[in-house]
């Protein structure tokens, strides 16, 4: 799964990017989205996610909804970072078998990119608070290849209405 972080405070002077948080409604819209996922029984396996706060912020909400402790969200600074495609594969055939879910919590444009180079039709552009999932039809990460993965949903804000 591709998640993207939800609505974060404006870039102001002072404050790096990268410390920037989630707005009072960018966390209510976490909470709503992770709820969503939750009540379709969704399973969101590994939580990876970039260091920056408003994507950390965005996983540790949807890790409260499923009971997930803050100490098995792993961070990994490449989902803050742009990455080639080449990379994307690199990272996807390095993520542990054992972990037959994984979601990815980021920015954008980095996991639009990422989720259309693996999807076999192109994604939307995915939303703040999108959620974007993919299944593989491989017998491990190692196995995955570019433009294979099947569009199981995508899910946005609208949904809820």
């Amino acid at each position: 799964m591709f998640i993207r972080h939800s609505k974060a405070e404006d870039q102001l002077p002072g404050i790096p990017d990268f410390e920037r948080s989630l707005t009072t409604k960018g966390k209510y819209n976490s909470k709503l989205m992770a709820q969503l996922l939750f009540s379709r029984r969704e399973d969101p396996g590994r939580i990876i996610t970039s260091p920056a706060f408003r994507a950390l912020e965005t996983a540790l909400i949807f890790g409260r909804e499923y009971g997930i402790s803050p100490d098995e969200i792993r961070l990994n600074p490449k989902l803050y970072m742009s990455l080639e495609e080449e990379e994307f594969l690199s990272f996807v055939r390095a993520l542990n078998n054992d972990d037959h879910t994984v979601t990815l919590f980021g920015h954008n444009p980095l996991l639009t990119e990422m989720a259309a180079f693996f999807a076999a039709d192109e994604p939307e552009v995915l939303s703040k608070t999108g959620i974007y999932c993919l299944s593989f039809d491989a017998a491990g990460w190692s196995d995955v290849e570019p433009r294979s993965g099947t569009n199981e949903y995508y899910l946005t804000l609208k949904d809820l209405a």
